[in-house]
């Protein structure tokens, strides 16, 4: 039977057009497009509560999970006159008019643009320069089993407690959890980022053993708090958001009790609608439970006066007046530290993240007596951004091998160049 070129949806008093409702989004699964539309229907109440009012990158999957995304700031010219936009600039000093989602219809329609997650800003298109919102982002380095990482969160859990916070947990989606604060849209980007550094210090404090606040992934051992999704610019997938995971994983609210006993891989597009007819939005007092950072701001100037400055920056971003140098630790005292510290070798470069991992394995093969001895940790893949879209890198920390045994910088395999006929950024 030839598939469908359209199907009309009558959504919040509107009507939407679904192109390509039988494209099969997520393979594995046998998910459609269309289906992936009506599971973000099912859970608008939720997913809403979100995004609303929030400008808006489009991460759009247009073949579908398995396929790869890009990203588009600017609102497509060619849109509907009930299609909301605001005017955001960014840390460049560029700005566009990005969507802001208000109502079931506007999400809907952005799904169809092939937005398989929803990534708001943490502000208000009523005030674009003060967050309204608090993330903390726990990302466990390879290895890093559940467990673990629930336990860090209750840490966090009782640091925001400490400081007069109300945090909501969700599952990434992935492999991370994360924690939404809300808070008082009276601090700046470098404000609320001082802030989540200084939790996740505290945090680093509290658990030693579980938890780091290093930006260089080198220097990671257990779950890292992304202290840097705070930045301006940087955004995080949304409660009840779909992963773009083969079994399309959602990135779910859960309660603090839930957390420590649930299953993420249990937590789905065709299980989510049951859960939330079931037992609503668990996230919905989020914006009734607002706060202060000025406890969290006295705790960063407590540690400023500890000798702890500023931490690394993201790419791209000015350099902070006392921020460290942006150089990884390895790269800092010589070629001598570099092979005794921390010896990294790039392994791929690649515009798609199997390739690089596939690169990985052929360098796997090459070097068998290295790769017996890595830690699950000592394998680092890091997305990285190009000019339209993400590409992979992989590298290696040969820490574990004796130094005499170490294999030497190869060129990578592949060798992907993401500015290939363009000039690199600044």
């Amino acid at each position: 039977m030839a598939s469908r070129k359209h199907e009309l949806l009558a959504v919040a008093g509107r009507e939407v057009k679904i192109s390509n409702p039988d494209k099969v989004f997520f393979p594995a699964a046998g998910i459609t497009k269309l289906e992936l539309v009506r599971y973000y229907l099912a859970v608008a109440d939720g997913a809403l509560r979100g995004v609303r009012d929030r400008p808006m990158a489009l991460k759009r999957f247009v073949d579908g999970a398995e396929g790869e995304a890009f990203f588009q700031k600017r609102a497509p010219a060619s849109r509907p006159e009930w299609i909301d936009v605001v005017e955001l600039r960014f840390p460049s000093g560029r700005s566009a008019q990005e969507i802001v989602v208000r109502d079931a219809a506007q999400l809907a329609w952005i799904v169809n643009l092939g937005c398989i997650d929803l990534n708001p800003h943490p502000v208000r298109d009523r005030d674009l320069e003060h967050p309204d919102e608090l993330r903390v982002d726990l990302d466990p380095v390879p290895g890093v089993a559940w467990d673990q990482l629930r336990r860090v969160a209750a840490v966090v859990d009782e640091v925001l407690r400490d400081h007069r916070l109300v945090g909501w947990p969700k599952t990434s989606g992935s492999r991370g959890v994360h924690v939404y604060v809300r808070i008082e849209p009276r601090w700046t980007f470098s404000e609320v980022r001082a802030a989540a550094l200084a939790l996740a210090r505290e945090v680093e404090r509290r658990a030693p053993s579980l938890a780091t606040s290093k930006w260089w992934k080198e220097e990671r051992h257990g779950v890292f708090i992304d202290y840097n999704q705070n930045a301006k610019d940087r955004t995080v997938a949304s409660a009840y958001s779909v992963r773009p995971t083969p079994d399309a994983r959602v990135s779910a609210p859960v309660t603090w009790d839930e957390l420590a006993i649930c299953d993420p891989a249990e937590l789905t597009l065709r299980t989510m609608p049951a859960r939330f007819a079931r037992l609503g939005d668990v996230g919905a007092g989020i914006d009734a439970a607002a706060g202060s950072l000025d406890a969290l701001l006295e705790l960063a100037a407590r540690q400023r006066e500890a000798g702890m400055g500023d931490a690394p920056w993201p790419p791209h971003f000015a350099k902070g007046a006392d921020e460290p140098p942006r150089v990884q630790p390895s790269r800092r005292k010589g070629a001598r530290a570099r092979r005794v510290a921390a010896p990294l070798v790039v392994v791929a470069k690649a515009a798609r993240k199997a390739d690089a991992l596939a690169g990985l394995e052929r360098w796997r093969e090459r070097h068998p007596a290295a790769a017996r001895r890595l830690a699950p940790d000592d394998v680092l893949v890091d997305t990285m951004r190009g000019r339209f879209s993400t590409w992979t890198r992989v590298r290696v920390n040969l820490r574990h091998v004796p130094e005499d045994e170490r294999p030497s910088q190869e060129p990578p395999d592949p060798d992907f160049d993401p500015w290939a006929g363009a000039r690199p950024p600044g």
